[in-house]
Formats: structure tokens, sequence, C-alpha cells
């Protein structure tokens, strides 16, 4: 019998022990060994709970068990998941998680320990919820050079925007139902900012191309100034507006990342990807494309993903998974100034003609882009291939002219 321990009890730390109790038999079929909770770590009080005796609030209680080999960290942020994870390592334990900023912030460190102390890190959980990403790009698709890996990878932005583009709800409106049933947090700004798909594409990208990536190199743009008027001209342009998080490699060995709303044509794979859904786009040499789809979040599909792990764990006791990535900096990053792509752009103008002919002077083979009920005193159009710093010099002078810029949104080739 493996003893394994759980350090959290909230939404997932629950799940993980309900599918670890309800599944018991099943999953010692599969782990080849009957696993056993001896702690649940938690500072509130479950004196009801059917696992009240397993509850413990000292972390000592476990780093100090020689007996507990597995331990799921199911805490989130970084204090004190950081340091139990770390003392769990050296230890000799294995530790799985769900923590995305952890994993994002201190993967490299937390792998390297790992890797000196014969254990396993594994965070399958991290990235996709219940969908397996982690494990396929590490195992399934190894024999792989990715070219791009981009895709749809927070639940509630994605739920957010599809209401206002099939229902025409305002972002406010939209958030405000996300919070009601229960999609998006009281304080929303990890998803709506970006931050919570910026954590993820940098796990994914550090995974891929082998060194670190820290999510503060990532350029990083919520969904908080997207409106109406933005999805009637990406509907009128043929697509939809989507939050994408992206890397991609490029010829110098830099990394091309990215998370910000883009306009994505309606013959993409991803334009379909609605409600809580993600959809994540791994863009193989030898494969082509390949998209794993499903709900990213959510107490049972992400349990299910730590116990999946804690399965793997158990099976590699003895025999050390190859999960791993080196420390990095900066210098594996393209700055985001010197990304190049086409972008859409709507301005306040008075004199659509004055504003069309401003723009064809200032922007790459401008296109003028209508809708219906469209404002008479608005222009929108689309530009070519244009660095961002170029972009953000012709937006100057196009404000300088007079036109106040109210959108700017990049234009997606997936």
């Amino acid at each position: 019998m493996i003893q394994v321990a759980v350090m959290g009890h909230g939404v997932v730390g629950s799940g993980v022990v309900e599918v670890l109790e309800n599944h018991r038999e099943s999953i010692a079929k599969r782990a080849k060994e009957e696993i056993n909770i001896k702690y649940i770590l938690d500072i509130r009080e479950f004196p009801d709970s059917p696992y009240a005796d397993k509850f413990t609030k000292s972390f000592d209680d476990i780093v100090n068990d020689d007996e507990v080999r597995v331990v799921a960290e199911v805490m989130g942020g970084v204090n004190p998941a950081y340091d139990f994870t770390k003392r769990c390592l050296l230890a000799g334990k294995s530790v799985v998680t769900s923590n995305k900023e952890l994993v994002a912030t201190k993967g490299a460190e937390l792998l390297e320990i790992a890797k000196n102390n014969n254990v396993n890190y594994l965070f399958e959980a991290s990235v996709g919820g219940g969908i397996p990403i982690i494990r396929p790009i590490s195992q399934c698709l190894a024999a792989n050079e990715f070219v791009e890996i981009a895709g749809i990878l927070n639940g509630t932005t994605n739920f957010i925007l599809t209401k206002m583009i099939k229902d025409n709800m305002s972002f406010e409106d939209a958030l405000k139902m996300a919070q009601e049933l229960g999609y998006a947090e009281r304080n929303p700004a990890a998803d709506v900012e970006g931050y919570d798909a910026c954590r993820k594409i940098a796990i994914l990208a550090s995974l891929s191309y082998g060194k670190h990536i820290y999510p503060e190199l990532v350029h990083t743009t919520g969904i908080t100034k997207i409106t109406l008027e933005d999805v009637a001209y990406a509907s009128a342009w043929g697509g939809v507006i989507k939050l994408i998080g992206q890397v991609m490699r490029l010829d110098d060995g830099r990394l091309d990342i990215s998370v910000e709303p883009m306009f994505i044509s309606n013959d993409s794979q991803l334009s379909s990807v609605d409600d809580v859904f993600n959809g994540i786009l791994v863009r193989g040499d030898a494969t082509g494309d390949v998209v794993f789809y499903g709900k990213g979040a959510g107490k049972l599909p992400t349990a299910s993903a730590v116990v999946a792990d804690i399965i793997d764990c158990v099976k590699h006791l003895k025999a050390r998974k190859y999960l791993y990535w080196a420390d990095g900096d900066e210098t594996l990053v393209k700055p985001y100034e010197e990304t190049e792509f086409p972008v859409f752009i709507r301005v306040q103008a008075d004199d659509k003609n004055a504003a069309a002919k401003k723009a064809a002077e200032l922007f790459k083979e401008t296109k003028t882009l209508s809708r219906n009920g469209e404002s008479e005193n608005e222009y929108a159009f689309t530009t070519g291939i244009m660095s961002a710093a170029d972009q953000q010099k012709a937006v100057d002078e196009l404000e300088k002219a007079g036109f106040s810029v109210l959108s700017r949104i990049r234009i997606s080739d997936l």
C-alpha cells in the first residue's frame, strides 16, 4: 500500500480526495498498488467530513513521515506551496500539482530538485485541467519539433466572449453572469486580464522548447477593452474574437510568445470553441495540427488529472519519469515590439474619408472594414503585416492627426 497526502481541501483538493476514495479499486488496478490517503492538510476545520480523521494542520506531519511517498499540492498560489513542495521533493517524496502559478514561476527549480532527488514533479492539471496536454506533448508527440502551440486556455474569458458574440451581451454583463454561474471569481483579474492564460502558455513553452519561459517575459493583454463593436467587426471580417495564448519558435531559435485577444477566422479549428471550453492546437513538424478540446477547469475534471499523475508517480517510484526543462532568461524571447502581424484598428472619425487617407499613409495594405449598424463617426480597417513597434508609431501619428484610436486587435493566421 502506498501512502499519499493531499495539501489543500478546496475545490480541487476535495475532488482529488473524492476521486481517490470513490475509485479506489480501479485506481489500484491501474497503479498496481493500493493507494491510501494518510493526510489531508488544511488550516480549516472539517468536523463533518467522512475523512475527518485524516486532516492535519501541520505540514511537518507530512514531510517527516517516511511512509508518505506521493504528495498532491492543490493549494494554489506560490506561498506556502513553493516551500512545501520544495521540502517534499528534498525529502524524497514525489509531488503532483494543479498549481499553474507555481509551475510557471518556479518550475525549472523544482524540476531540478526532483531530478537530483530521483523523484517526480508532475503537473498535468496545471494547464488544461481535465484536458490531457502535458503528457501528450512530453510523450506522444515527443518525436516532433513543435512549430507552434496556440489555444484558448481560459474558460472564463471564452465564456464571456461567447456571450458577447452569440447573445450580443456587453462585457460587463457577461462577466457578471460568469460570476453568478461560478465561472469567474469575485476578483476576476487573473482571468480577464490574461494572467491565467499567460501562466499556461509559459508552461507549455517551457515544456516544448526545453528552457524555462517566465510569465513576465510573455506579452499579455486581457479582454477588458473588447466591445460589442469589435465583435461585430470581427464577424464582418469573417471570424470571431478569442483570447489566444500562442508560442512559436523562430528561425533564430528565439520564441515569439504572447497572450492577447485576436481575430480568428471562421475557418480555424479554434473559432468554434465556445463557452467554458478550451481548445489547444499543437502544430508539429511530423503530425501537423493536433487539437485538444474540453473543459479546462472544474472540480472533478481537474481532480482526475491530478489523480492520474498520482498513479503515474506510484508506478514510477523506482524509475523516474523524464519531465524536465532547464532554467531560462529573457534572451529566449523575441521582444514583442519586434513581432510582426496584421492588425484591426477602429478609430473615432467625423471625416471617414480623411481617416481612410491618413490610415493608408501610415499603415501597410489597409483595407476598410464595415459592419451593420456602423456609427457615423467611426472608421475601421485592417492592415498588412507590420511590427508591433511600427504599428504603435503609426497609431501615435494617427492620434496626432485627430483620430482617436478606440480598438487595436491582432489578426491571427491560426
